[in-house]
């Protein structure tokens, strides 16, 4: 887990920080070692240490989303709510953890425009566990007579991509408002509530 703010730092904590907004800001191939290592003020020889490489640094940084996301979803999953509460919880599951990572947004969105070449095993097999209770809940509702049929991967790209933008645009809202631009405000909860809604509209046959 990344550290928080109440947490002292250890040379690993610093280096996953300073990792995370290097791959944020660079992408894999652009990010460099050296100013990670600075960012981080430690010998880069601490990055082979604790992480072994760079690659290994940057799946470790994906996993930690992923698997953050999955043991939020799998209480979700596994709570005793109606298949509409979980389907809310899975939403706000990916929202929270995506907000506490805000070099996750920008980091995911170059890995899928490069065809998810640093997606390892370990990251496949947390993204396969996520779909798969998502297809769980789905499921559920269908047997209950709640939702209709839909494919897990329309509706988990339904809710990730607009989750993702929201957080990867922060700062470029932030400049349109600057800049005075007539774009409307939103806030984080408008956005998960909005996202909720359009879900579950879709799987309740109110939307196609």
């Amino acid at each position: 887990m990344p550290p928080t703010a109440t947490t002292p730092l250890g040379s690993r904590d610093k280096l996953f920080a300073a990792a995370a907004a290097e791959f944020a800001a660079h992408g894999f191939a652009g990010a460099n070692v050296d100013r990670i290592a600075r960012a981080a003020a430690v010998n880069k020889a601490m990055i082979y240490y604790h992480f072994e490489s760079k690659a290994k640094l940057y799946r470790q940084i994906l996993c930690d989303m992923f698997h953050a996301v999955g043991e939020r979803v799998r209480i979700v999953a596994g709570s005793d709510g109606t298949p509409e509460d979980k389907i809310r919880g899975f939403v706000e599951a990916i929202a929270s953890e995506a907000e506490a990572r805000p070099h996750f947004p920008p980091i995911w969105f170059r890995e899928v425009a490069e065809g998810g070449t640093h997606v390892d095993e370990e990251v496949a097999r947390d993204l396969s566990g996520i779909v798969q209770m998502l297809a769980g809940i789905i499921q559920e509702g269908v047997g209950a007579g709640r939702f209709q049929p839909v494919n897990p991967m329309l509706v988990h790209g339904g809710i990730i991509a607009p989750v993702m933008m929201f957080f990867a645009s922060k700062g470029l809202r932030e400049r349109l408002d600057q800049s005075g631009a007539r774009i409307p405000h939103l806030e984080r909860q408008q956005v998960v509530e909005h996202i909720q809604r359009v879900t579950l509209g879709v799987l309740e046959g109110k939307l196609s």
